[in-house]
């Protein structure tokens, strides 16, 4: 088989209870965030898209160190998957914010 054992890694569940955890903490933090400060809200949006990347990294290489890559081909079935979670999570976050933004520059162009 090319992708190993199965094409869905067998930590799957455990990689979705992750970016349930993940978006959980990166929810709260940009709220807390922007209840103390609401002009602070980009910059705790960027800070909470970065603190997520380096998770990401963390989770990654916490799994390679630990004996992942001697799975053999599951190794590019974790990868694989954990990526195209990751970039589905974050494809759904610019998506809504861009979304969410339109009506705000229909306003600014309007008043200008």
């Amino acid at each position: 088989m090319q992708y190993g054992e199965s094409i869905v890694h067998p930590k799957a569940d455990w990689l979705l209870l992750f970016y349930v955890g993940l978006t959980l903490l990166t929810f709260w933090l940009t709220w807390r965030a922007y209840q103390r400060d609401p002009e602070s809200l980009l910059t705790a949006w960027f800070s909470t898209t970065a603190l997520r990347l380096v998770l990401a990294l963390v989770v990654v290489v916490t799994y390679l160190v630990r004996g992942g890559a001697q799975d053999g081909r599951n190794t590019w079935t974790f990868l694989g998957l954990f990526f195209a979670l990751y970039f589905l999570y974050t494809g759904f976050e610019v998506w809504n914010v861009v979304t969410n933004l339109r009506p705000f520059s229909k306003q600014d162009l309007e008043a200008s």
